[in-house]
C-alpha cells in the first residue's frame, strides 16, 4: 500500500511523498490566482474552478476560497460557496446539488493524534454534504461526517457526528433540534409569512436584469 492509497483507507499517512508537495504547491498556484481574480473577471474565475476541480463545474465560489488539493472536492450543481470558506481535502470532500455555505465555513477532512508523540501524523475521513443543505456562518464539519439531505447546520455550529435528512441542527456539538416541517413552508423568518403577493414581485424583478 502506498501513500496515497493509506489515505483513502483512512490510515495514518504523511504527505511529503509520492508527488503529493507538488499536487499542493500547484493547487495553491490556482488558489492565489483565483482569490486575485477582479469582481468583473467571471469568465477567467470560471475557467479556474475548472482547473482547480478537474472537471467543469456548474456553481459559484465567492473569493476568498481555500483547499489543499481541489481536486479531491466533488462539487455538484448549482451550489453557493459564500467568502472565506476552507476546504481541507486531504480526503474526499463530497457535495450534492443546491448547497449553500455561508461564510467562512471549514470542512476538515483530517485529524491528527492525541498523543504528542505522534501528533505530526494525520489520518483522514470523507466528508459528505447531501442535496439542498444549508450550511450557516463559521460552521465547521469535522472529518467523516455525512450531513442528510435539505438539512440546516446552523452558524457556527461544529458538527462532529453524522446528522440526519430534513433536519435543523445547531451547537457546539452540533445536535439535531427538530425537523423541517411544514410550518417552514409557511413562515420564512421567526412569524414572518411567506405571501404570494411577496413571492410574485421577488421573483418579478429579479427577472428583470
Amino acid at each position: 500500500m502506498n501513500m496515497r492509497e493509506r489515505i483513502i483507507a483512512g490510515k495514518l499517512f504523511l504527505d511529503n511523498c509520492e508527488g503529493l508537495p507538488e499536487e499542493r504547491l500547484r493547487a495553491k498556484k490556482r488558489m492565489m490566482a483565483f482569490n486575485q481574480t477582479s469582481p468583473d473577471e467571471v469568465e477567467r474565475r470560471f475557467q479556474l474552478l475548472d482547473e482547480i476541480f478537474g472537471i467543469r463545474i456548474n456553481a459559484w465560489i465567492e473569493p476568498p476560497f481555500y483547499f489543499c488539493y481541489g481536486s479531491n472536492i466533488e462539487l455538484g450543481e448549482e451550489c453557493y460557496i459564500n467568502m472565506g470558506c476552507s476546504f481541507i481535502d486531504d480526503a474526499k470532500i463530497r457535495i450534492g446539488d443546491k448547497v449553500a455555505f455561508g461564510p467562512s465555513v471549514t470542512i476538515a477532512t483530517v485529524g491528527h493524534p492525541v498523543h504528542p508523540e505522534y501528533r505530526r501524523l494525520m489520518y483522514g475521513n470523507p466528508v459528505t454534504i447531501e442535496d439542498n443543505c444549508w450550511i450557516g456562518a463559521s460552521a465547521t464539519v469535522c472529518p467523516g461526517v455525512t450531513i442528510g439531505e435539505n438539512s440546516v447546520i446552523g452558524a457556527g455550529s461544529v458538527v462532529t457526528k453524522d446528522i440526519p435528512k430534513n433536519s435543523v441542527a445547531v451547537g457546539n456539538p452540533c445536535r439535531v433540534i427538530r425537523e423541517i416541517n411544514q410550518r417552514d413552508r409557511a413562515f420564512y423568518y421567526k412569524d414572518q409569512p411567506f405571501l404570494a403577493e411577496d413571492l410574485e414581485e421577488v421573483y418579478r424583478l429579479n427577472s428583470t436584469n
